[in-house]
């Protein structure tokens, strides 16, 4: 099994839908662009979003036990996927990455 690199690529959030369809929350996103996590396979790294993992950890479960090509040839590089989060208020983008270092 390998590690994996997760790495945010984008923070969106949509004021519009917020304001007519979110009750009053004092959640705000943990994530900033360009922070790094590093996955012992597919463990959930410490410090990431819970629901985010939810969302991303599929791929990450295939990309540490070497699948690949999950979009039939979208992505350049077939050990990678380009994952979003499923919050539709604040999305999130994730670039996920297959390292070459085993896990532990």
């Amino acid at each position: 099994m390998k590690k994996c690199k997760i790495t945010v690529m984008k923070c969106t959030e949509y004021p519009d839908l917020m304001a007519q369809y979110l009750k009053a929350t004092e959640h705000v996103c943990p994530h900033k662009v360009g922070d790094v996590f590093i996955t012992n396979g597919w463990e959930q790294p410490e410090g990431f979003c819970a629901s985010a993992w939810e969302s991303i950890s599929p791929y990450i479960r295939v990309l540490a036990h070497g699948g690949e090509d999950f979009f039939s040839g979208w992505m350049k590089d077939k050990k990678s996927a380009m994952i979003s989060c499923a919050d539709g208020f604040r999305p999130v983008t994730f670039y996920l990455e297959a390292l070459e270092e085993d896990a532990e």
